[in-house]
Parts: structure tokens; sequence; C-alpha cells
């Protein structure tokens, strides 16, 4: 189905209706919404990270589920559906019960239950707990309608997130949504189908007490793609935008997209499953014309970088990890590493898995969460100097792209030598960490202790036309640095990457805290 060219992009719209109504651009989704509503499981649950679409399929589901057909009209639904029913539906948004106590989550229940008594014109018999006016809300609305309930729960974790990983606020307010959510299980007969949505996985028996025949969809194959944007939707459902994106950036239909698929693609939550990209970040650049940071730089990760501090996770340990299904697809509140929380949250997401050891390969998706997280993170080794490091990194990157990696040095060397005495320690995985982030902001690939026949290298740079291969040391010189890499014959391990390979060799001085110089040599 191939969209019009005067489609506007729904930039930060979760409504359905609207969506329809305005002539807002639409990735058909409604055959997932279809395919959930006429399974077995009454109780569904889907978890992705932020901005993926979830409220906008929760909004979907409001529109299918009051028997609004017309706004179906020429997607997938409308040859699926031909027993169109209008049901009583109670629809709650929790994303705005964030930062909240006790008393003040309470308020805001008690504010949800209103608006939907008001909405299905249901007098309100205003009952004190959040419970009983839920189940008074759900008895209500089947007695008037003879009809079984809907409910839809979008970001059911909101409240609690701020305060996941803290011992005295997580089951004060724990206990209210467990309060809140617990006439689910009592109301069954009343009740016809009940998703709820949110971005991380909390234990069943923590917040749903009792409702132990929840449908977990997050991992299940068959909705692999019910939330962003395929290539195959991108090239039929906007391949008008694509052709007007393409000539705005003087590139080709194919160039683009290669360059689309970099910065935005690469996300998986099950294995196998297509690409799928970030459709806050695709809607946005469509819509802009440009390449820019808006997933990222749509939240402040500042609780991610306290966590990464919290688990000790250094920089190039982020991506690369090897884990099972329960490791990562878990209840946040128990963890006891980062992993679920990378993964939820959408930091990391699957690139592989190996049927026989059933680990899953998670990595960092896409060029944009790579620079935007590493740009969080280098403060920590800059100090107050980040702006400055970061126009550094800027002209190092043209540097390099110039096949000039001395001057690149010299401008970090100068760049350091700027940076005023600090408490900072003087270990070598310090540099090797900073080193690490900086030529990661260079838009390049880069790894650090890649293991090779003969032991490990310590840092590994590659670009369009060559692959560095790059020895630290502390306190020593750079020639030391470089014979490591020829003893250990290094550059051995690459000579198939079909680049010409340069071996770099860099001091590090303790004392002026910055290179003390280095040495480059082609293999």
């Amino acid at each position: 189905m191939l969209q019009s060219a005067r489609k506007k992009y729904p930039i930060g719209l979760q409504t359905f209706s609207e969506l329809r109504l305005k002539n807002y651009l639409y990735i058909d989704k409604t055959e997932y919404v279809y395919r959930m509503t006429h399974a077995d499981a009454k109780y569904v649950f889907l978890s992705r990270p932020r901005r993926f679409g979830k409220s906008l399929l929760t909004s979907t589901l409001l529109a299918y589920f009051e028997g609004r057909s017309e706004l179906f009209k020429d997607l997938a639904m409308e040859q699926l559906e031909t027993d169109w029913v209008e049901y009583p539906v109670l629809h709650f948004d929790m994303s705005l019960g964030k930062h909240l106590d006790k008393e003040a989550l309470q308020r805001y229940l008690h504010h949800l239950l209103r608006k939907n008594e008001e909405r299905l014109g249901i007098v309100s018999k205003q009952a004190e707990d959040v419970n009983v006016r839920l189940t008074d809300l759900i008895m209500d609305a089947y007695a008037q309608t003879g009809k079984q309930v809907v409910v839809l729960i979008d970001e059911y974790d909101a409240p609690l997130l701020d305060v996941v990983h803290e011992d005295e606020n997580l089951p004060i307010l724990r206990n209210v949504m467990r309060n809140f959510y617990s006439p689910l299980k009592a109301c069954d007969p009343y009740l016809r189908f009940v998703f709820l949505t949110g971005i991380t996985k909390f234990s069943q028996l923590s917040i749903f007490s009792e409702l132990n025949n929840i449908l977990n969809i997050s991992m299940q194959k068959e909705y692999a793609a019910i939330c962003g944007i395929t290539e195959e939707e991108m090239r039929t459902q906007m391949d008008a935008g694509l052709d007007a994106f393409a000539q705005e950036c003087q590139l080709s239909k194919e160039q683009l997209l290669k360059q689309l698929k970099s910065h935005y693609d690469g996300y998986h939550f099950t294995w196998p499953s297509p690409d799928v990209y970030n459709p806050f970040s695709l809607m946005n650049a469509f819509s802009e014309k440009e390449m820019n940071s808006y997933w990222f730089g749509s939240g402040t990760p500042t609780y991610l970088v306290e966590m990464l501090r919290k688990y000790h996770v250094l920089p190039s340990e982020i991506g690369g990890r090897e884990v099972l299904a329960t490791d990562f697809d878990a209840p946040t509140e128990r963890m006891t590493t980062i992993t679920p929380l990378l993964y939820q949250s959408g930091y990391l997401t699957i690139k592989h898995y190996d049927n026989e050891t059933r680990l899953y390969t998670l990595d960092i998706p896409n060029t944009e969460i790579r620079i935007g997280l590493y740009h969080s993170l280098l403060p920590n080794y800059l100090q107050s100097y980040a702006v400055e490091g970061n126009t550094t990194v800027a002209k190092m990157s043209a540097a390099i792209r110039r096949g000039q990696m001395d001057a690149a040095l010299r401008l970090l060397q100068t760049f350091l030598s700027t940076i005023p005495y600090t408490n900072t320690p003087l270990a070598e995985e310090h540099y090797q960490q900073m080193f690490y982030l900086i030529f990661s902001l260079l838009g390049n690939y880069v790894d650090i202790e890649v293991r090779t026949p003969r032991g490990r290298v310590d840092v590994v740079l590659r670009t369009a036309t060559t692959l560095y291969v790059i020895e630290l040391k502390l306190d020593k010189s750079a020639d030391a640095a470089l014979k490591q890499i020829e003893l250990k014959n290094y550059p051995e391990r690459f000579a198939l990457c079909g680049l010409p390979v340069v071996e770099v060799g860099i001091n590090f001085d303790s004392g002026k805290r910055t290179l003390a110089d280095w040495t480059i040599h082609p293999s």
C-alpha cells in the first residue's frame, strides 16, 4: 500500500483517530491488532522501549474495540474483520504518573478512573480505594451495556521507573499499583480483553498478584514488528517520502536507505526477526529531511549513566554481551546486572542467537544510540571539559577521514593538556576507556581488548579506508607499545579485513595527563 506524498508525519502524535482523520501517515499495524484480539489469550503484555509506538498501538486497540470501523478504511483490518462489535473500553494512560509519592499517585489513579467514568457516562460511587472504584467501574460498564469490558493500560510501569532501584520507595509505590490492578483477576468473567504495555518487565507477582495468565508477546516471533517500522514498510508505505528525502539530500534512494539503516535500524526483539527501525527517529528524519539524534535527544539518560556507574560497567563493556533470555527479558526490580535495563530501555538489542547454546548476543542497535550514549558518558572522563572535548572529537574525525592520524593525535594531545589536575585515577584502563569513547564518537568502528592468537589488542579502529591497530602504554614509550604490536604480530589477526593495516603505538604521561609520544607505522 503506497502512501500519498501529501501525508504529514505524526511527530509526537499517539492517537490513532487523529492520524486517520487528519491525513497523517500511519504505518499499518492493524493485522497485528486483529491477530492479538482473536487469539486465545485474554490478558496480553507487550514491552518495548520508549517512543516505539506502544501508545499508538494502544490507541488503535481503543478505536477497534469501540467499533469505529470507518477509521480502518483501506487498512488490513478492513479485510480481516467482518463482525464489528462495540465494547465498553477503559483506557488508562500511566505515562503522566511519574515523580509521584504515594498520596499523589493515588490521586492520579482516581483522576484516571474519573475520566473513564465520564467517558462511559457512569455515575461514580466515589469509592475511597482505587481498587474498589475500578471494580465498580468494570461492573457498572458491564451492567450498562451487557457486554464484557476491555481494559487498556498504557505504560503500566511509568509510576515505578523513577524508583525501580530505591529500596525504600519502590515497595510503597509497587503496593499502590498492585492494589489498583488487583480487580483484573476478580473481574475476569466481565472482561473481554486486557492489554498492558510498558518499558520494563516487573515480576508478575509483584504487580499483578494472582494474575498468572498474562501472555507476554514481547519476544514472540509473530509480533516481532508490531511496533517500529520495518524496511519493507518504509519502502512501500513511505516510498513517496523516501524519494523526496533522497532528492533533498542529493543521494540515490539506495544511498539514503544505507544511511538510514546505519542510523536508525538494527532493532530485533526476538530471533529471527526483521530489522526494525526506530519509528520516532525515522519519522523525524523524514519530516526534517536530516539525520540527527532524535530518539536519544528526546530523553536524558541520566538514570542510565547512574546505573552504569552503580554496576561498574565500563563504556567498552556495554555492547557485545552473550546472555540467556532469562538474563535480559527479566524483571528489572530484581536484576543483579544492568543488562535487563539496557535491553528493555532500547540501548541494547538482539543481534544474534545461537540455537545450540541458547545464548543471545546483545549489542548497541545503531549509530544514533552509540553516539548518543557515548556522548553521555564522555563527561565522566573529561569532567567539565566535555564541550571542548566534543569540538576536539569533531576535528579529529575530519583529520582521520583524510587519513591524518598524526594530526588527530596532536589535536587530542593539545586538548588533554588543557585539562587541569584532578583526582582522576591514573590507571591505564581509565585512558583506555577515554580513548575508546573518543574514537567511538568519531563515527567509526572501534573495539578494545580485541583477542588475537597471541594476545589482546588495546584498540582496533576501522575507517572506510584503513584499519588501525593501536596499543596504549602508561609512562613507558610509544616504541614499547609498537614493539608489543610487532612481537605479538597483531596485524596477522586482521589480514583478511580487506583494508591496509596501520600500527599505532601511544604512550600516556601520567604526570602531564596527556599523550607523551606516539609512533605510526604501516604494517
